[in-house]
């Protein structure tokens, strides 16, 4: 059986449509899945949505609808865009499903029976946006230190978790495992910033709205946001309160949790206290990844500079926009969007470094040799640095996928396709055509970058799976080999333009 691969990723807030930041992080997964697949693990990459809370209810009151009406429409809206982004998630889930509210009830009950959760009072400032309680010393000019909106007093009944009775195992935890949050920076801020000053124990049920998962045996409570939300990673895979399934026992821990960096605190602190009080394995790691930002600064409708994903890809296509997410977000810092960039990136590497070189080379196969090309050996100097950068290619891949370089994985690929560009110049295809003498080089000058472009296209699948489809295609091939194969017998079909370059003055 292959190896298992649980990749998940936080389960997006239906209060809205999702714009290209919430976006970033599934095609992010789904390059690392497809990726993992590739290498031949038995993956599992869920991802899904969050739908419970006071903002969802004041929001549904204003469209003057149901709360799960309003879900509903949002949560379809999410997975539309999610397919839109050809991410090969194997299960969407939502937190208004039946079994993982039932889930949730049994995981809560449980935690009181044990003296994890105690009922007691709630005073202090609370943001409806962020659904986060702050103290008086956590503000930040009287403002909520994450979002920077209001803040208003409230005071109620509630119960709590006791996060302070797991301090000590956590940190030992995060010791024993220094890849447990990733990157280091994040770690080191998690550590500092909550662990070292001590953990406060954590409100988890709330009185003053009712679209919730409601407390089974005190109903005036519904189930706060986080431990409903952070155990969709487990009551979707088959995990119940003393039953473990076959599923759960294969699946879990999970291998990944992807999340933006902005939610990491409640995935290394309040989700490992949460398992350890269930006494399940802690999942292997959590990436808080870097956002994608506007030039401008984070994205907010009142900064009227927001961009949705649908919107990118109808005008500019799918892989042009996956490839910019990927490749301009590096593993640790924000990446920049800017409309002229993404112009930049289409006729710089997609449509010149890479669509440039396929059509090119297929055409020459067709012009000189009516399509059929094979391998005549008649190799120089040239020919062996260049075999061996497309040999050592899938390594490269593989080291920087591994430690989530994906940015850098992406880099990899495409200085062999610039090296494909250069091999060109530098063996002058054109020049040994006039020389019938030279057709056996010439045509081992073709094979060869056929064979460049193919292991690309073999690398390329998580990243850009439409244009690798249409590369192997144009080639006539299947194979998916990522060495350089000496003994290819390539029948070419016709070029036609993978990414055609954008007009920047009709732009402009």
């Amino acid at each position: 059986m292959n190896k298992k691969y649980y990749i998940s990723t936080a389960i997006a807030y239906t209060s809205g449509k999702p714009h290209i930041g919430n976006t970033y992080e599934v095609v992010l997964a789904d390059a690392i899945a497809r990726y993992k697949r590739q290498k031949g693990f038995d993956v599992y990459f869920q991802t899904g949505t969050d739908e419970h809370g006071e903002k969802i209810e004041l929001k549904a009151k204003e469209a003057g609808i149901s709360p799960k009406e309003y879900v509903d429409e949002k949560a379809s809206d999410i997975k539309r865009i999610w397919d839109i982004m050809n991410t090969s998630y194997d299960r969407f889930v939502r937190t208004t499903d039946p079994n993982h509210e039932k889930v949730v009830q049994h995981i809560f009950k449980y935690m009181y029976d044990k003296g994890d959760i105690y009922k007691g009072e709630y005073k202090g400032h609370y943001c409806t946006p962020c659904e986060s309680f702050w103290t008086e010393s956590q503000l930040i000019n009287g403002k909520c230190p994450d979002c920077g909106r209001d803040v208003e007093e409230k005071c109620e009944e509630a119960y709590f978790f006791k996060l302070s009775k797991y301090q000590d195992k956590l940190e030992k935890y995060i010791e024993e495992h220094p890849d447990f949050i990733q990157p280091v920076a994040r770690k080191n801020e998690m550590i500092n910033n909550f662990i070292k000053p001590g953990l406060q124990d954590l409100c988890v049920s709330r009185t003053s709205f009712k679209w919730g998962i409601p407390v089974d045996f005190d109903d005036k409570h519904v189930v706060y946001v986080w431990l409903d939300a952070l155990t969709n990673y487990i009551t979707n895979i088959g995990y119940d309160v003393g039953v473990s399934n076959d599923e759960f026992d294969y699946k879990w821990p999970a291998d990944l949790h992807l999340i933006g960096k902005d939610i990491i605190r409640f995935h290394t602190i309040y989700w490992p206290c949460f398992l350890m009080s269930l006494n399940i394995p802690l999942p292997k790691q959590v990436f808080g990844h870097p956002w994608l930002i506007m030039s401008d600064g984070k994205m907010s409708k009142s900064r009227g500079n927001v961009v949705y994903a649908d919107d990118l890809v109808e005008e500019f296509g799918v892989d042009a926009v996956r490839y910019y997410f990927l490749h301009e977000i590096p593993f640790a810092a924000d990446g920049i969007f800017t409309r002229d960039l993404l112009i930049e990136r289409i006729n710089g590497d997609l449509a010149n470094i890479l669509g440039n070189l396929v059509q090119r080379t297929i055409s020459m196969g067709n012009k000189y040799f009516d399509g059929k090309v094979s391998n005549k050996n008649k190799l120089d100097d040239v020919d062996k640095n260049f075999i061996q950068s497309i040999n050592s290619l899938d390594k490269k891949v593989s080291e920087k996928m591994d430690s989530l370089q994906i940015s850098d994985a992406l880099t990899e690929i495409f200085n062999v396709l610039r090296l494909s560009n250069k091999y060109i110049d530098e063996t002058t295809p054109w020049i040994l055509a006039k020389d019938d003498s030279l057709k056996d080089r010439l045509e081992t000058v073709i094979y060869n970058l056929l064979e460049s472009i193919r292991v690309c296209a073999v690398e390329l699948i998580p990243f850009l799976t439409n244009t690798s489809e249409k590369i192997f295609d144009q080639l006539n091939t299947k194979d998916q080999a990522v060495k350089f194969k000496n003994n290819n017998n390539y029948n070419l079909n016709k070029p036609t333009p993978l990414f055609l370059r954008i007009d920047t003055k009709k732009e402009n």
